[in-house]
């Protein structure tokens, strides 16, 4: 069976669902369960944008027959070679489109459509890891805004060298956790550091971790099961940031995970944060498990998205990024440092498709 088949094949279950999912969204009703509308309408979108896909493959692939049909039996040799120039350009179009499709066409998984919150940390380096910290931070945020995504702030620990000891920002929108899902993990810089005066390159390191943000529904959290304290809020040297008791600190019981927030001047907002920050941490502990069990079945190509697992090098020096897990090059760091990283994150995702189909 051929590429083609099999993907017309698949469509037709598409379309059907499509018409499906048509009728569920003329619901008058379905607005008043929030979770399902929204789990719908991220479905909508998706299967919506594999049809809309597939409908311009089947446009291309027709320009493509006639320029060939054109190429061959054309008796004007001006014609023919015009026939001819076009044939290589569309094969990439039609190509492209397929292997767009086959990546739609894949099971989604279902956290691939939730929000994210992100917690960046440095590492081994001292203040050169807390500012590329900061780079990471700032890369993600403008990755974010090419895709309409909201970015914001849950917590920020600043360094008196104008980096970071640790954020903790949420991103929200389009099918966020699956394009960022692989970011988590040691990430490696080599680089000169501004301070260093002899020009040796330092390597220093950060660690990110990406977690699908739970919801209410998700995770429950009893209030026996977590300590809550209170205090000032402090700033880079442990300067007091303001004079009220609006700092909060979480600590759950079962866990021993500790979460706090002090950024908002607010207790109550603060207190929030750190709920959903915890609420995320307990979520993931439980996909962590699921992913053990799956891949004890079949080992990961990509990565299990372990946060102590080095999976990217950026070198400064010779404006060079690896991704270790795929064997992935680019020598365009400074576009990727200012958000372009598309090629990296369609690479991991199609590593990840790959992989997907040997299971």
């Amino acid at each position: 069976m051929t590429d083609t088949t099999l993907l017309e094949k698949r469509l037709e279950s598409i379309k059907k669902r499509y018409t499906e999912l048509q009728t569920i969204i003329a619901d008058p009703d379905l607005p008043k369960n929030q979770k399902r509308y929204k789990e719908t309408m991220q479905e909508y979108g998706h299967v919506n944008e594999t049809i809309t896909l597939y409908s311009e493959f089947v446009s291309k692939r027709k320009e493509l027959e006639e320029a060939r049909e054109m190429a061959e039996a054309e008796d004007d040799p001006e014609l023919k070679e015009m026939a001819a120039e076009e044939i290589s350009p569309l094969e990439g179009i039609v190509e492209k489109l397929v292997q767009k499709i086959k990546v739609l066409l894949v099971p989604r998984d279902p956290l691939d459509g939730k929000d994210i919150i992100v917690e960046i940390r440095a590492g081994t380096g001292g203040d050169e890891a807390s500012l590329f910290a900061a780079d990471l931070y700032r890369m993600y945020g403008r990755y974010a805004e090419t895709r309409k995504w909201k970015v914001e702030m849950m917590e920020a620990s600043e360094t008196e060298a104008g980096g970071f000891k640790e954020i903790i920002f949420s991103v929200s929108g389009k099918s966020v956790y699956g394009n960022l899902r692989y970011e988590s993990g040691v990430h490696r810089v080599q680089r000169v550091p501004a301070t260093e005066s002899q020009g040796r390159i330092h390597t220093s390191a950060v660690t990110v971790a990406v977690l699908p943000e739970a919801e209410d529904t998700d995770i429950k959290i009893k209030d026996a099961d977590v300590k809550v304290d209170v205090y000032r809020s402090s700033g880079p040297g442990g300067q007091s940031v303001n004079t009220t008791d609006s700092a909060v600190r979480l600590t759950h019981l079962p866990t021993g995970l500790v979460v706090i927030c002090q950024d908002e001047k607010s207790q109550i907002k603060n207190k929030a944060k750190a709920y959903r920050v915890l609420r995320s941490r307990l979520y993931e502990l439980e996909e962590s498990k699921k992913q053990a069990e799956r891949a004890a079945q079949r080992k990961s190509q990509v990565g299990s998205g372990d946060r102590s697992e080095r999976i990217r090098t950026y070198n400064f020096p010779q404006s060079r990024l690896t991704d270790h897990r795929i064997n992935l090059t680019l020598y365009k760091l400074e576009q990727i440092m200012q958000g372009e990283i598309d090629e990296v994150i369609d690479a991991l995702k199609v590593s990840a498709l790959e992989d997907a189909l040997k299971g």
